[in-house]
């Protein structure tokens, strides 16, 4: 079922989103297995791996040792035609319409095409290459007409209706009541109660926007391969020895032994922009991150954004939709655009307040220094980072020296067996395969009975034609319906390796990232729901449960145990932790600033009307309004912004991650009011029960109202990040 419906939104849509930024980045060390030449026979076919039922330990597992790309048309070719095959006896069935034989069945169906989807994944975000690129730009149009056929289907969605509306109804579970809802909005939503002219323009606005989704992606893609900045020898001043190390490497890896590579992705430019001291370097570096995919040639993005907002307002209006953000959070959290501005128009005036004062402060310092400067965006990580060590001798490179990933990674599982009780063991035998070596597996256990939860895999680092950033995605998810299947999860992230033999140490942001991943992990390792639908979630909920396994990081037992000097063993002595915990308001201003303002140009995008609309000036003079500091600019600017370009996940939803860390903040501070603080039995039984197994089996406004008692409050987000809250002394 559920690869029915999201067959027009595959590839990143099929993942869940990391942090707002993007923390991590790409590097080159080995490319994706090369497409085939060979055509399929039709016995090749029948043996071809992507389609086969899954073997082996666990449950089965992908054969992801047996991935090659010449296999791909014919394996999506063939799992749509099996699930038309599957939707079709369904449709057609002369038995009067019941929950089981609708809305279970159709849970059964998919099953080829999610394997696929799987591998298809892997491709897309893992290991993309020109030939992939290739077959993913044929491939979507005919993904989303297919997606169209079976939302379409009238027989079905009659079938479907009938039991939403029937006596039946009323007599299910409430799991069971939430999944026929849930079954029938996606197809009501999706075009279902259209027919003849209309249906038809619904169905080729869909496959023209996969085709826009997908040039988007590989063109904010093409711009971060392509755009390399090489640095000599009199170009390193001020930055730290291991940037300059990976720098190296990344450098050789690209033939240009003896100089220094810094790529075009946030994890490679955000630590230069905080160290370099070679401005005119700081600016060229800013540029040409924030100029992806707006550099006026075949990558530029502006007219692909125009169309793609023209054809989603014109899909939502088929449906009666005023505008397409009433039409996406109609079935979310904030229940409308209005709610969701509220929230961000609340916090936006203290952000940017914040602004103002951290310029202040840095225009103050570069003063003082003697530097004769106005800051300028290509600035503002270089001062800040020099007023952070100012004010709070707190310097980044010495934090990093604490945060080991191997060290975090068992942090991470401490704290998933102190408050999930799971275990986690690596699977070294080798069977389990992976799709890169550098692919770690972990068999994940009950503490208590010793009962098989899943299976998690790991994939850190970055090479070429791996996505940017940090994500989440299961191949497999737990349900019970037809007998209990454990969960396949998978963490992705872009942390650079350096030299052979040396720890890879991260930033304290990166931690917190590291841990927001593995949050949205033990959400899927959680699950106890009976149907497979019912592992999804509401975009702005799930971020949540990620956002606030972050708190995490600096429990004492993390520290004592993990937070260890990269060098000397050492934990981290009382007094850095006591910076970093009284820093952690610092450029509060920042952060905020650029994810809003983010947050708010898509939100006045999804409902202004697009006709003949210019992206960039709309996002120029949207920022003019909003008042936006000119010092910096919004997180992701509108030619790359892939979380809302790329598909439909983030799409007039970026606000989302605000509205979860509404909850986060609320729901932190019922651990700390705890007993036992972060670590209590008892509040972190009631997480699990009402935050983390449900998933999507229960509305999350009344899940969180029965892990907390009352619904969240926007003041301990205020308090979190240190601005003013109204009726409280500062």
């Amino acid at each position: 079922m559920r690869s029915l419906l999201l067959a027009a939104a595959s590839g990143l849509a099929l993942a869940a989103c990391s942090q707002p930024a993007d923390t991590t980045t790409n590097t080159e060390s080995q490319t994706a297995p090369q497409m085939q030449d060979a055509s399929m026979t039709g016995q090749a076919q029948s043996a071809n791996p992507l389609i086969a039922e899954w073997d082996g330990p666990f449950g089965g597992v992908p054969a992801f040792d047996q991935m090659e790309l010449s296999y791909l048309r014919d394996a999506l070719e063939t799992g749509m035609d099996r699930s038309r095959a599957e939707i079709e006896a369904i449709a057609n069935n002369p038995d009067a319409p019941t929950f089981e034989n609708t809305i279970v069945a159709m849970e059964r169906t998919g099953s080829t095409l999610d394997r696929v989807f799987t591998y298809y994944g892997i491709w897309s975000s893992n290991m993309s290459s020109p030939e992939f690129r290739e077959i993913q730009r044929e491939m979507a149009p005919v993904l989303s007409a297919f997606s169209s056929e079976i939302t379409q289907n009238e027989a079905l969605f009659e079938r479907i209706r009938a039991v939403y509306e029937g006596e039946e109804m009323a007599t299910l579970r409430p799991d069971q009541q939430r999944l026929v809802q849930l079954t029938y909005d996606s197809f009501a939503r999706n075009g279902a109660t259209l027919e003849g002219a209309e249906a038809e323009r619904y169905a080729a606005i869909q496959s023209r926007l996969a085709e826009l989704h997908t040039r988007f992606a590989n063109n904010v893609l093409a711009d971060e391969e392509n755009y390399v900045t090489f640095l000599s020898d009199d170009q390193l001043s001020g930055l730290p020895d291991s940037f300059v190390t990976a720098a190296a490497n990344l450098a050789a890896q690209r033939d240009r032994d003896g100089e220094y590579a810094v790529l075009n992705t946030r994890s490679s430019m955000d630590p230069f922009l905080t160290y370099s001291d070679e401005r005119d370097l700081r600016e060229e570096v800013w540029r040409t991150y924030y100029n992806r995919g707006d550099n006026g040639d075949e990558f530029d993005n502006n007219a692909i954004i125009a169309e793609i907002l023209q054809l989603r307002d014109e899909r939502v209006e088929l449906l009666g939709y005023d505008n397409y953000a009433q039409w996406r959070l109609e079935n979310r959290m904030a229940g409308n655009p209005e709610n969701a501005l509220e929230l961000m128009e609340t916090v936006w005036p203290a952000a940017i307040a914040r602004v103002e004062e951290e310029v202040a402060q840095m225009q103050a310092l570069a003063d003082e220094r003697g530097d004769d400067i106005t800051i300028e965006p290509w600035d503002y990580r270089y001062y800040m980072e020099k007023v952070r060590q100012a004010e709070y001798d707190l310097n980044s490179e010495e934090v990093k020296q604490y945060f080991n990933i191997e060290n975090l990674r068992e942090a991470m599982f401490m704290v998933s067996g102190e408050l999930f009780g799971f275990q986690f063991e690596e699977i070294t035998d080798g069977s389990v395969p992976v799709f890169h070596p550098d692919v770690r597996v972990w068999d994940v256990t009950d503490n208590e009975s010793g009962d098989h939860i899943g299976l998690w895999y790991l994939d850190p680092y970055a090479r070429q034609g791996k996505r940017s950033g940090a994500w989440a995605t299961s191949y497999r998810g737990h349900t019970t319906f037809d007998g209990q299947e454990t969960v396949l999860s998978s963490n992705n992230s872009n942390f650079i390796q350096g030299a052979p033999g040396e720890p890879v140490l991260i930033s304290f942001d990166d931690a917190t990232t590291f841990f927001h991943e593995m949050g949205h992990a033990l959400h899927s390792l959680s699950s106890n729901v009976a149907y497979p639908s019912l592992n999804g979630g509401v975009r702005d909920y799930t971020e949540f449960q990620s956002q606030l396994l972050e708190r995490w990081v600096l429990t004492e037992p993390v520290i004592e145990n993990y937070l260890r000097h990269a060098e000397t063993g050492e934990p981290m002595p009382d007094d850095l932790v006591a910076r970093i915990r009284a820093a952690s308001t610092f450029n509060q201003g920042f952060a905020t600033t650029e994810y809003l303002a983010s947050a708010l140009v898509d939100m006045y995008f999804h409902t202004a009307d697009p006709e003949g609309i210019d992206p960039d000036a709309f996002e120029r003079e949207t920022l003019e309004r909003l008042g936006m500091p000119d010092e910096l600019p919004m997180r992701h600017r509108t030619p790359h912004f892939g979380h809302i370009f790329s598909g439909e996940g983030y799409s007039a939803g970026y606000y989302g991650y605000m509205w979860a860390d509404v909850l986060t903040s609320d729901a932190t501070e019922a651990f700390i009011e705890a007993p036992g603080g972060f670590y209590d039995a008892e509040m972190a039984e009631r997480m699990v029960q009402y935050l983390f197994a449900p998933r999507n089996s229960i509305d999350p406004a009344e899940a969180y109202r029965q892990f907390r008692g009352r619904d969240a409050t926007v003041e301990p987000l205020m308090r979190d990040r240190g601005f003013p809250v109204p009726g409280e002394e500062e």
